[in-house]
């Protein structure tokens, strides 16, 4: 389990002015909820989360986020972003509880190389690049691993074809597909296979020709 942390402070004011003033000062925004508390409103350090947050997995890393004297084991639910800017406008996070389960979206990571690609030329297509799980706080997973390694050319590997750790339960459609080993696709320009007769022309005679 991946776990950073990041300090916050409480704020008494809300609402757009107030969240206004606060992007004005270089910081953000936030409120955390949870089983058992009432949403509390937050600031951030802008400069200290943009930082953190291009290093980790937003979806499925914890934060131990330093409330004033308080720490409080989190994961980030939702992260607004200026629609041209990119800067962040408000993040909410949600407070881990012992013993309650959370749903959270890990990463996958794709192991071997696919028996179809090795032997047959094939191409590997990731079509899903995380998973949907239920698991424990303390069992959150980096990332999943899907081996690959035995896909042939023309099969696809699906989430019922799993196996993963005791005590996590994927929320993804057991029919989904997670990967497929496609043939390459032929150019029109690709030319004839070698050693291939080339075709006979075919044209109409000239007159000398018939006599």
């Amino acid at each position: 389990m991946a776990s950073v942390s990041l300090n916050a402070t409480v704020r008494a004011e809300s609402g757009k002015g107030a969240a206004r003033k606060i992007r004005q000062a270089g910081n953000i925004p936030a409120v955390i909820y949870g089983h058992g508390r009432e949403p509390q409103s937050l600031t951030l350090n802008a400069r200290e989360t943009e930082r953190l947050l291009k290093g980790i997995a937003t979806s499925s890393t914890v934060i131990d986020l330093a409330i004033d004297s308080k720490v409080a084991r989190s994961l980030i639910r939702e992260i607004q972003r200026h629609p041209f800017k990119r800067s962040i406008l408000h993040i909410d996070f949600q407070e881990l509880v012992a013993g309650e389960t959370v749903s959270v979206k890990c990463p996958i990571v794709y192991v071997g190389t696919p028996e179809g690609v090795r032997l047959e030329g094939g191409i590997l297509d990731q079509i899903m690049h995380e998973l949907h799980i239920e698991v424990d706080p303390s069992n959150i997973p980096n990332h999943i691993d899907v081996d690959v390694s035995g896909v042939k050319l023309g099969k696809s590997m699906h989430v019922s074809d799993l196996t993963l750790s005791a005590g996590i339960t994927v929320l993804d459609e057991p029919g989904a597909t997670i990967c497929v080993v496609a043939a390459p696709k032929v150019h029109a320009d690709t030319p004839a296979a070698e050693g291939a007769p080339e075709p006979e022309l075919i044209r109409k005679p000239k007159p000398d020709d018939e006599k």
